[in-house]
């Protein structure tokens, strides 16, 4: 009996080394074949806690199949450094195959300069494109259709006066509540217009269901591919946008979005080259509490005149109304420079330009008068024609600020404020003398005329 203790102790020493070899056995190892875990006792979870234990495994180890690998999504740890390789990783729709796609691939890829000036120009704005895009879960190659648009310009304007990077016209524009007033035009903002376009293009795409006839839609209008699908059914042919009779304009659309996309996918394949884009942000956005001019805003961030008017396309007057637009765009290290050179500024008022009210329809040269201004100087800054148009009463003038007055512009004003024209009435002629003004409708005839034999040479015709 004495030796019980003993063999006890020596039983417990060895379950205890028993735990604690962290040994896995057949069936364990086939649960971490499958993608399961095994389960792991409280003993042994302490020692290989605190020991860090050396693992071995007995068994088969079954290799995975194929199937199996290619079900498994495998994430990215790292997102990719460039942002044309974040696009491609993002392109969603079906390709377009048709000749005409391979005539637009041509005519890209013998440009290379145009695909150049291109793309430096869109790399102030594609990664907040891409960034919406990936938000709302869109095809990314959608961020390219300004290239087809306005070849990333958000000051383009066409011939039917769509304006902007993403092209809309006033109305479509004010039907996505992009405002148009005497200061600005938010078809040019970069925030405004891009989101405007993703929700029109979202509309279009729960519409008709299809990427390539919601694009057509977006340049032809969502009535005119309706109607062209509804012509198509009743003739029994079929309706995919190859398939639809529409305008010439319409019909190259979507072969120019799908050549640029087949360029960006695989530029080398084309012999062309793009300037490499950081996929980080390229701006931040800065709220302002003050009328601020445009040139001082752009002075005070310490950035080139022509960037800073790039980045806010829709200030289109030399002052930026805080009431209306409450924030700028700054490339992302002048943000903070401007704040502290704002806080710093000591150089007197920041706008040099307010607002004036038109009391009654009256000439440019009266209202250049009336607030001290030339005549030249008011029609530049308003964009008044040179000539022919008078200032309808209630339009709304951007004119220079008096040294004293130091509130800014009203919120109805700044929001709302619109410049009205109306046609000058051209003079009456006077009647040429020696002669009454006829009577519309009467015709008096004349009493004959005796004439000698030597004819007198007729009179000089009267000149009008």
């Amino acid at each position: 009996m004495k030796f019980l203790p003993i063999v006890c102790l020596c039983t417990t020493l060895w379950l205890t080394g028993c735990a604690s070899t962290g040994v896995i056995t057949g069936a364990d190892s086939s649960s971490r074949a499958s993608g399961t875990a095994a389960p792991v006792s409280s003993a042994t979870s302490e020692v290989i806690g605190t020991k860090q234990a050396a693992v071995s495994v007995s068994g088969e180890l079954l290799p995975i199949t194929a199937t199996r690998a290619a079900s498994s999504a495998v994430a990215q740890l790292a997102p990719p450094a460039d942002l044309w390789e974040r696009i491609r990783r993002g392109y969603a729709m079906p390709d377009l195959e048709s000749p005409l796609v391979h005539d637009r691939e041509l005519w890209y890829s013998s440009r290379n300069d145009y695909i150049l000036r291109m793309t430096e120009r869109s790399r102030k704005y594609l990664f907040h494109i891409v960034e919406e895009l990936e938000r709302r879960n869109m095809p990314t190659e959608l961020a390219l259709l300004p290239f087809v648009e306005s070849a990333f310009n958000p000051q383009a304007v066409s011939s039917a006066k769509a304006a902007g990077m993403w092209q809309f016209m006033p109305a479509t524009g004010k039907n996505f509540e992009l405002k148009q007033n005497a200061f600005r035009d938010d078809r040019r903002d970069v925030l405004a217009s891009t989101r405007a376009a993703l929700d029109y293009l979202q509309k279009l795409y729960g519409m008709f269901g299809d990427w390539q006839l919601a694009l057509a839609a977006y340049n032809w209008g969502e009535g005119s591919v309706g109607r062209a699908i509804a012509k198509n059914q009743r003739a029994g042919l079929g309706t995919s946008y190859g398939e639809l009779s529409m305008p010439m304009e319409t019909r190259f659309y979507v072969p120019k979005l799908q050549a640029i996309k087949n360029i960006v996918g695989k530029p080398q394949a084309f012999n062309s080259s793009l300037p490499q884009i950081g996929n980080h942000p390229y701006f931040q956005t800065v709220d302002i509490k003050r009328d601020i001019d445009v040139a001082l805003a752009a002075k005070l961030a310490e950035v080139p005149l022509e960037d800073f008017k790039a980045l806010n396309p829709s200030a289109s007057r030399p002052v930026i109304l805080a009431a209306g637009t409450p924030q700028i765009l700054l490339p992302w290290d002048n943000a903070a420079i401007f704040q502290r050179n704002l806080e710093a500024y000591s150089g007197g008022r920041l706008a040099s330009w307010t607002v004036w009210l038109a009391p009654t329809t009256m000439r440019p040269a009266d209202a250049a008068k009336r607030v001290g201004m030339t005549e030249q100087a008011l029609r530049s800054v308003n964009n008044i024609p040179p000539r022919g148009v008078v200032i309808k009463a209630g339009s709304s003038l951007l004119v220079a600020r008096a040294s004293h007055l130091e509130t800014d512009v009203a919120v109805h004003l700044a929001d709302n404020g619109q410049l009205s024209l109306a046609a000058l009435a051209a003079p009456k002629r006077p009647a040429a003398k020696g002669r009454k003004p006829a009577v519309r409708g009467k015709t008096k005839a004349r009493a004959p005329v005796a004439r000698s034999k030597a004819v007198a040479k007729p009179a000089s015709p009267v000149k009008r």
